[in-house]
């Protein structure tokens, strides 16, 4: 069973956080856009409330870009080691965390993948996980909230 506060951190140790509850959700995004900005496959994040999400140690810089259909996503990065850690989510009072920056990870297995007509070919995905082709409808928050499983 996991005990909170789970604590984390960026890769040179300059900013430390710590979340002192279960989150709200986890699950892999295979968009171009999370490929391209963690040179990886796929990115695991989890969503918190904001208030239980907390800096422990430094200061995140964020950084924004606009994206081609005009929303604007800003990630938090490590300004020593520019080690990604997670950013503002659209929905008031939540934000995510990408799971890598944790210390555990061990507890972090997502139930939900989205944007999965851009996954690698090789990826399979767990029998029973939800999956979307793109962005989940806003309908849909409810069943990807149920499908996490709180440790």
């Amino acid at each position: 069973m996991v005990t909170f506060p789970q604590a984390g951190g960026c890769l040179c140790g300059d900013l430390r956080f710590e979340l002192s509850e279960n989150p709200i959700s986890v699950y892999a995004c295979h968009c171009t856009d999370c490929q391209k900005e963690t040179g990886s496959a796929f990115v695991v994040s989890a969503t918190v409330r904001s208030e239980a999400f907390e800096w422990t140690t430094g200061a995140p810089e964020t950084w924004h870009v606009t994206l081609p259909d005009g929303r604007i996503k800003g990630s938090e990065y490590c300004p020593r080691c520019t080690s990604k850690l997670g950013g503002q989510s659209r929905f008031e009072g939540v934000r995510s965390v990408d799971t890598g920056a944790f210390d555990d990870t061990s507890w972090l297995t997502p139930p939900v993948h989205i944007w999965t007509r851009s996954a690698q070919p090789w990826i399979r995905f767990p029998e029973g996980a939800l999956l979307y082709d793109q962005s989940p409808p806003d309908e849909d928050l409810g069943a990807i909230i149920r499908a996490w499983r709180h440790p």
